[in-house]
């Protein structure tokens, strides 16, 4: 019998991503740095299109080293605006600049972005286990919350709905449908 996923995992880049990483417990601060930028990207477009780019990304943004993507200048700007093998969108390129160094702030402040992020849900995810034809929400009042804090602190493209993404994708909150063989697995 094969396996049922939540059904968005349909092809060959979201199955492995749905079946490895989203809703898993993150606490790595590049990796959390990869994600809020990566779920910035794809506002307006498909998680698709930025999962096709995700190597592009890794190379243009330093390997999501946020102290280096910090220090870039308007001329390495303007290269990535010409680079095909991510969203040539310049307003997402500058926030990825200037997030970086929001970033580095609540580093400085909390120990680590992990620590920052975590705790809002006092380090333990949310679990949901909504059913077949239940629909997830596109943001809740955590993500309401955590998108106002992180414009406060000079984040750019984390609008609510973006950074409800980005707590699935970390896992912060854990939305796999009840009949997916995820809901059963451990992190």
């Amino acid at each position: 019998m094969p396996l049922r996923r939540c059904r968005w995992a349909t092809n060959e880049l979201s199955i492995p991503y749905h079946d490895t990483e989203w809703g898993v417990p993150q606490h790595d601060d590049r990796v959390l740095f990869e994600f809020i930028t990566l779920e910035g990207a794809q506002a307006g477009l498909s998680w698709d299109t930025i999962l096709r780019k995700r190597d592009g990304y890794r190379r243009a943004f330093a390997d999501f080293d946020p102290l280096k993507v910090a220090r870039f200048t308007p001329a390495r700007i303007e290269k990535l605006v010409e680079d095909p093998s991510i969203v040539r969108h310049r307003g997402k390129i500058e926030s990825t600049v200037s997030n970086a160094k929001a970033f580095l702030a609540i580093q400085r402040e909390f120990g680590s972005f992990d620590a920052y992020l975590w705790a809002f849900v006092d380090g333990r995810p949310v679990v949901t286990r909504r059913r077949e034809g239940d629909e997830l929400p596109g943001e809740t009042e955590l993500s309401d919350r955590i998108s106002k804090d992180l414009r406060k602190r000079g984040f750019k493209f984390v609008g609510s709905t973006i950074v409800y993404a980005f707590l699935q994708a970390t896992g912060v909150v854990d939305d796999h449908y009840a009949y997916c063989f995820r809901a059963r697995a451990k992190p």
